[in-house]
């Protein structure tokens, strides 16, 4: 496909660019297949803004010859605005960013516009930014991602007597959101993990996601049973579920929905593991939230935040009717519990809600980074990522089709990485010592999620990725996070590593707005930034200094 016969206008000159919080700039905007491109080349240190068209989540356009200004401007600048017949396009970017692009000429001002809904929208995934983005220090050969399950087996050398490694999902046939190769108990072959498959939704059979050390106890997960509503049964899912707790007492099945949820999935084909025929395991539900009521709550959140209303108790209100928080809370609460039942209580855990793609990760991920210290470094936690998410079928492509400003109707959009990431900041904001990475990875992970330069988040599954050729043709964001200049930008300085459990509080007064994420785009914001970025400086300097006297003591 030729992007050029999507672009009418190229080139156009005299636009001027607002941003909130920013003075304005006037020069030369650029649409290209995948960008557009607005310099700025007055004044002696030339500008230059870059942005990924896929990065743009809604455009509004106006012909008119407007004199006021939205509230999301400043009126202090007012008096620069084109007099002459113009029109104006206000970009709503997927990472929370707005836009507003004054261009001269009505025609113009709507082939741009065209050109940048087309280009922002393309369906096809090979035509995306990442299979022709090529950086520098980057290479296509050698290995894609920083884990597998075969090398994360070979490093469980605990497991071996009672877990091993199978494949039989190496064509993807048995389970085709799963990866290749997968843990699960020994003494279940590969003929009765088939079965176990067909009688879990979408083939997502129960797998090993996390092995603690400290008492051998384990975190699976899956989908819901297909039970339905004549109470049917699987001899094989049941004797799976039995050898992992093989000389336990009892092992814990939390299920992200309620039990209400749970009862109606019957109605449809799926359920819930009956106590008579799971009798070693207790069942414990805790509804979390997905699909339309999750996106709702994420653009009733960014309502919230773009509110400029003087009044605190409105915005106050806002937020707290957008329910943000109280997601927050519930998915640490659920991980929480997860987390107790495997290091106090001693007992291991299944995880799952209904399709084990969205909440079901939510839960298992946030369990892992709450007990294993090694998922707390900057390597481990992108390998967590992308073993627990990438690699365990969460369909990115669905859920961060669109973020908050889409005037689409909702489908099968849902924030649930951004949730994920929302909870990691509560985390490491109640233990800033205990992580080894910094709050700027998060944020940029909450772009990437959604517009990237990499092949990482694209597509809904490996075997997707595979079909496409996405791990041959682009560059995985993980590796690029870990080069030598990456690093030191994501790293926290402040790191101390810690062997203990890190357990979150829940209460009100210890969960916080992500200011850095949802209020990133303000001034006070900006200003948070900078700080943090000076007492990183000063960090490495007295560090260096200590290096330094170190070596020079006899």
């Amino acid at each position: 496909m030729e992007f050029s016969e999507h672009i009418k206008t190229a080139n156009v000159e005299d636009v001027v660019l607002r941003r909130p919080s920013h003075a304005p700039m006037k020069g030369t905007l650029c649409v290209t297949g995948h960008h557009l491109l607005f310099s700025d080349r007055d004044g002696d240190s030339p500008k230059q803004v870059l942005v990924l068209l896929r990065n743009i989540d809604a455009i509004e356009k106006s012909v008119e010859n407007l004199l006021g200004y939205s509230s999301l401007f400043s009126s202090s600048v007012q008096s620069e605005r084109p007099t002459l017949s113009s029109g104006t396009i206000t970009l709503r970017c997927k990472d929370l960013s707005v836009l507003q692009l004054d261009i001269p000429g009505m025609e113009e001002c709507l082939n741009i516009g065209h050109s940048i809904e087309t280009l922002s929208s393309l369906e096809t995934v090979s035509h995306t930014y990442p299979f022709f983005y090529r950086p520098s220090g980057l290479s296509l050969q050698g290995q894609w991602g920083l884990s597998s399950t075969e090398l994360d087996y070979a490093q469980m050398e605990d497991l071996n007597d009672q877990w091993r490694l199978s494949h039989v999902n190496r064509d993807y046939c048995v389970c085709p959101s799963y990866p290749p190769a997968v843990i699960v108990p020994r003494a279940i072959d590969d003929e009765a993990l088939i079965k176990v498959a067909k009688f879990r939704q979408w083939g997502r059979f129960p797998v090993l996601c996390y092995y603690h050390k400290p008492n051998s106890m384990v975190i699976m997960r899956s989908s819901q049973p297909l039970t339905g509503a004549n109470r049917k049964r699987c001899r094989e899912d049941e004797l799976l579920l039995q050898a992992v707790i093989d000389g336990s007492e009892k092992g814990y099945i939390i299920d992200t929905r309620s039990s209400q949820q749970a009862q109606q999935a019957r109605m449809t084909g799926g359920g819930f593991e009956s106590k008579s025929s799971y009798s070693c395991w207790k069942r414990l539900h805790r509804q979390l939230e997905r699909g339309k009521v999750l996106q709702e709550s994420l653009i009733k959140l960014m309502e919230a935040c773009g509110d400029h209303s003087d009044s605190v108790d409105r915005w106050l209100s806002k937020l707290e009717n957008s329910k943000w928080l109280s997601h927050v809370h519930n998915a640490l609460a659920t991980a929480g519990l997860t987390a107790e039942c495997v290091e106090r209580d001693g007992h291991s855990v299944l995880v799952h809600g209904s399709e084990g793609t969205d909440t079901t990760l939510l839960v298992s991920s946030l369990a892992r980074l709450i007990l294993d210290p090694s998922s707390r470094t900057l390597p481990g936690f992108l390998a967590l990522l992308e073993r627990e998410w990438v690699q365990a079928g969460h369909p990115f492509q669905q859920r961060c089709a669109h973020s908050a400003y889409s005037h689409a109707r909702i489908r099968q959009e849902a924030p649930v990485f951004l949730l994920l990431l929302d909870c990691v900041w509560q985390l490491a904001h109640q233990f800033p010592l205990a992580m080894g990475f910094s709050e700027a990875l998060l944020i940029r992970l909450a772009s990437d999620a959604y517009a990237s330069n990499y092949g990482t988040f694209l597509c809904n599954s490996d075997q997707e990725r595979c079909a496409l050729g996405v791990k041959e043709r682009t560059h995985c964001l993980f590796q690029a996070l870990l080069t030598h200049r990456e690093r030191e930008c994501y790293s926290n300085p402040l790191y101390e590593p810690t062997e203990l459990a890190i357990w979150p509080s829940v209460q009100p007064q210890s969960l916080q707005l992500w200011r850095g994420l949802f209020l990133r785009w303000t001034q006070h914001t900006r200003h948070l930034e900078e700080a943090q970025e000076e007492i990183r400086n000063l960090v490495l300097e007295c560090r260096g200094a200590d290096r330094a006297s170190g070596e020079l003591d006899p």
